[in-house]
């Protein structure tokens, strides 16, 4: 067994925060916080974690900005010390620079973390969406309140704002208190006490 140390919670700590990799358009080193087969699900993407990189350079290229606020992951090891499971509490602040629009996104990453040859990296990201409001950088514009009703109230605005930029959401996300937010922690639980595969 490998017990845990405070040095591996703060190498967690820091693979959440640098998620400012993304906002600052620093793409090798976002790329540096996963494991080559690491894979994320977020809104607008589901596939391996490299491949999202690329595609947020390209939407870093678009009239739609975006910027994460994270805080402290709440962190659980397995009993090996290898695996760990962190839920972070972030704030997607996003806008549309066209349509003078944004929207406010409050969500939480569900990471499952392995800890190989010696360095924490993450292995698999899902996000779950608490709730999100509208913002109006420049004043009250118009939205379409067909297109925004076409998804979960928690992240409707972050949706609209998305597909608007030509980053459709193909489906339904996990939201606070959902089915799909106890299967993505189960599953994760399950991962974490050797249960289940990644």
């Amino acid at each position: 067994m490998a017990p845990t140390t405070l040095l591996d919670k703060q190498d967690i700590a820091d693979l959440m925060t640098g998620w400012i990799h993304r906002d600052l358009g620093a793409w090798d080193r976002l790329r540096e916080l996963f494991h080559p087969d690491g894979r994320i699900e977020v809104t607008w993407f589901e596939g391996l974690a490299y491949d999202f990189v690329d595609a947020s350079e390209r939407m870093g290229a678009s009239d739609f900005r975006a910027k994460h606020l994270i805080t402290s992951p709440v962190v659980s090891f397995s009993a090996d010390g290898t695996r760990a499971v962190a839920e972070t509490n972030a704030v997607i602040i996003g806008e549309s620079v066209r349509l003078g629009l944004g929207c406010n996104g409050h969500n939480r990453f569900i990471d499952r973390l392995e800890k190989r040859d010696g360095t924490w990296r993450i292995l698999d990201r899902k996000s779950v969406y608490d709730f999100g409001t509208f913002t109006f950088p420049a004043g009250v514009v118009d939205v379409d309140r067909e297109a925004v009703a076409r998804h979960p109230r928690e992240y409707a605005a972050l949706a609209y704002l998305l597909e608007a930029s030509g980053f459709p959401v193909r489906r339904v996300f996990a939201t606070k208190g959902s089915g799909l937010e106890r299967d993505i922690k189960e599953s994760a639980l399950a991962w974490l006490h050797g249960k289940a595969a990644a």
